[in-house]
């Protein structure tokens, strides 16, 4: 008998059951969530309310509890003096002179704490602020900043109580003076602590079975109140703005100037997160609501960080990466099996690599943070992690800084392999080839500059000194041609003084003493108005008498002396021999190779890097402070590499390029690929000079072997003799050679010699 199934679980029948695909995966992501807590806004409060409900009390709680900074007026102050700010120092000076701190000072404090480090990761408790004061700002410009904070409130929590409690409370405080504490009538009052006294004996007296606890807490709140009966109520003091009626007059005030502002703040506030409390209650309980309404809404405290140190056992730099983080995952755990983990930085410092450093942590400085520990380099490192470590820890961290230095070979790719890393990476290629180029013309400029100088003055001396030889050489010249000249007039005179009678010979003797007297005493003459003249003048005027006296046309020697001279004295610069020689001389010193030293180099770079980190946020969100460069063409010898590191530009990462496989012949063939048609220019050409200098040598070759046979073949033929070989041919024998006599001039004689001739 067949039974009938609901159509439903057919279908389910039917139905495959759907299988898990990774049934064993923890489907909890762990860096998304970390990244979801350091995105995420830190709780922010502000505690409002009337003139002494608590506030301050409600806040200090609260922060201890739930992590935060508590930002009063009387917090800020301390904390400024004790670190010794700006701030500090001033209100310092300002108490010593016996005056009161303004209210700009104070203002200006709070503002600049809310915006601090500590505050944007663990968030803030405020009190105090807007404060009645209008003596700096308005109580109008108060509520602006409020609502212009960067890191607006979450919750507002508004704290009531009624005038009359209020001001009966307020005229109820007493001050230690020494100390500086409040304390409430229900502390100090010995009508009020006999009241709680006789409570708890009349409850103990009901109630017989107590727990041990609270018979410890009785026994402690018996010893406080007897202290405060014999030892604190003697010293404590009313503070005048405790007098009823100047409590009256606060609370008055600020229901008449900052009650209608604050209300309407709370009305724009979004209703869940608003907290409002009876200020009747004990703190205690107000503090228990708070933090009941926080958790409701699902909110995290502020995360600690935990310094990982072992008092008792001192860890050494040396340890390896895997033993120190052994020996730290089991410091201060916060349960009996969990252990602090890894993190992705491993030993490298976060804030150093933030900075765009990649630095080694130390043992010491070991920390914990999430449940993963994290080393850092220095003791600022630290110091600045401890205040906020969210913008180190945020992606795109951990991220290398990107200092890398690629070198190789010619046409090894280094250049192609630099853009690519710097696009990867969103960094810029420094060309140092193209940076240092300016530099490079500069030098050469002043290389030539100098050339030009030096060789201006080498370039004159030079032309001089031609000048001199061409114009000793025409001297010599000159005075060759007159000593032929006279020699010949010599011989002319001799020959007419042996045809002409002797009256005539004695007439022109007479003359031409006569003459040479006349010229004697001009000399003299001469001589005695110049005084002292230059060895050439006198020479040169030597000869202009000698050429007078012997009325011969020297003049144009003379001329050409002058000109000469002239000439030699006229050298300078725009000479046109000077002129080539100074251009030739600049010439070679423009195709001269620079080489400038390895400082220019390092300053150059570090120019750029300078330039360059000024943009260097602008990458991506993120992006580390410095990095962010490749550089490639930069030299490697050890004077440079000296020099970077003197300056600290040494890159983190170095790229050799290197070609070992078959003895570079892959280097080998893209250079013969690249400058193909100059390498095959080039075998031909020495190709074609090996076939020429072969052949040539082939016909050397060929020429000596016939002289060689020509020379066997005629040493084979007899030698006839010189006599029967003219007789044949019929010449005559060549005659005898005459030998030419040999004249010398001596020059500083003017005596002509000639010598015999031989046989």
């Amino acid at each position: 008998r067949s039974v009938p199934v609901p159509r439903s679980t057919i279908l389910f029948m039917a139905s495959p059951e759907k299988k898990q695909d990774y049934p064993f995966v923890d489907i909890f992501d762990e860096d998304e969530a970390e990244k979801s807590f350091l995105l995420s806004k830190p709780t922010c409060l502000i505690i409002l309310g009337k003139p002494g409900t608590g506030k301050k009390t409600l806040a200090r709680k609260i922060a201890q509890l739930w992590k935060c900074t508590l930002i009063e007026a009387l917090e800020v102050i301390e904390e400024n003096i004790t670190a010794g700010t700006e701030y500090g120092l001033k209100m310092q000076e300002l108490l010593f002179r016996g005056q009161s701190i303004p209210e700009e000072l104070i203002t200006k404090m709070i503002l600049k704490k809310i915006e601090s480090p500590e505050v944007t990761h663990f968030g803030y408790v405020l009190s105090g602020f807007p404060s009645l004061s209008e003596e700096y700002m308005t109580i109008s410009e108060q509520m602006e900043k409020i609502r212009n904070l960067k890191l607006k409130p979450n919750f507002l929590i508004n704290l009531k109580c009624p005038d009359y409690d209020l001001c009966q409370r307020l005229s109820g405080q007493r001050q230690h003076p020494v100390a500086g504490q409040i304390y409430q009538r229900n502390q100090w009052d010995p009508e009020i602590i006999d009241k709680r006294k006789k409570k708890k004996d009349q409850h103990k007296g009901e109630d017989e079975e107590e727990e041990e606890e609270e018979e410890h807490e009785e026994e402690d709140e018996a010893a406080t109140d007897a202290i405060m009966l014999s030892d604190i109520l003697p010293h404590l003091v009313q503070r005048p703005e405790d007098f009823l009626e100047n409590a009256e007059a606060r609370v008055n005030l600020y229901k008449d100037i900052l009650l209608h502002p604050l209300e309407d703040m709370m009305a724009e506030q979004d209703s869940q997160y608003l907290i409002e409390l009876d200020g009747n209650k004990h703190p205690n309980e107000l503090f228990a609501s708070v933090i009941a309404r926080l958790q409701s809404m699902g909110l995290r405290n502020g995360a600690l960080i935990t310094r990982l140190q072992n008092p008792e056992e001192e860890l050494s730099e040396g340890m390896e990466t895997d033993e120190l983080f052994r020996t730290l995952s089991s410091l201060k755990k916060i349960a009996p099996r969990y252990r602090w983990c890894r993190s992705r930085w491993g030993r490298a410092c976060p804030v150093a690599l933030k900075e765009g450093n990649i630095a080694m942590g130390l043992p010491d400085l070991a920390v914990s943070f999430l449940g993963k520990m994290y080393l850092f380099s220095s003791q600022e490192a630290l110091r600045a992690f401890m205040l906020n470590p969210r913008p180190y820890l945020l992606p795109p961290m951990p991220l290398p800084p990107c200092k890398i230095l690629v070198f190789g070979p010619p046409l090894s790719g280094k250049t192609t392999l630099c853009n690519w890393i710097a696009n990867k990476y969103k960094g810029k290629v420094l060309d140092m080839d193209k940076l240092i180029q300016p530099c490079v013309e500069e030098a050469r400029k002043k290389i030539i500059e100098k050339a030009r100088i030096d060789a201006i003055d080498v370039a004159i001396t030079n032309v001089k000194n031609k000048l001199e030889v061409e114009k000793m050489l025409k001297e010599q010249a000159a005075i060759d041609a007159q000593e032929s000249s006279s020699y010949k007039e010599t011989d002319e005179y001799e020959e007419s003084e042996t045809t002409k009678p002797e009256e005539e010979r004695s007439v022109e003797d007479q003359s031409r003493e006569t003459r040479s007297d006349t010229s004697k005493e001009k000399t003299d003459n001469s001589s005695e108005q110049e005084g002292e003249s230059s060895a050439d003048t006198k020479d040169t005027t030597e000869d202009t008498s000698t050429s007078r006296t012997d009325g011969e046309g020297t003049t144009e020697e003379l001329n050409e002396d002058t000109s000469i001279n002239t000439s030699e004295s006229e050298v300078t610069a725009d000479h046109p021999e000077v002129q080539a020689l100074v251009e030739e001389a600049v010439k070679i010193a423009a195709q001269s190779p620079i080489t400038l030293p390895a400082e220019v180099y390092a300053e150059v770079l570090e120019e750029a890097i300078t330039e360059l980190t000024k943009k260097n946020k602008d990458r991506f969100p993120g992006a580390p402070e410095k990095g962010g460069w490749v550089l490639d063409n930069y030299p490697t010898t050890s004077e440079h590499w000296l020099v970077l590191s003197e300056k600290g530009l040494l890159p983190d990462t170095v790229v050799c390029l290197k070609n070992i496989e078959k003895n570079g012949i892959f280097l080998l063939r893209r250079l013969y690929l690249t400058n193909k048609d100059e390498i095959n220019s080039k075998i031909l050409e020495r190709l074609t000079d090996e076939a020429l200098k072969k052949q040539k040598e082939e016909e050397e070759t060929r020429r000596e072997l016939q002289e060689v046979l020509k020379l066997k073949e005629e040493n084979q033929q007899p030698v006839e003799p010189a006599e029967d070989k003219y007789e044949k041919s019929g010449d005559k024998p060549p005659l005898e050679t005459e030998v030419i006599p040999q004249v010398q001039s001596d020059l500083t004689k003017g005596v002509v010699e000639a010598k015999p001739e031989p046989g």
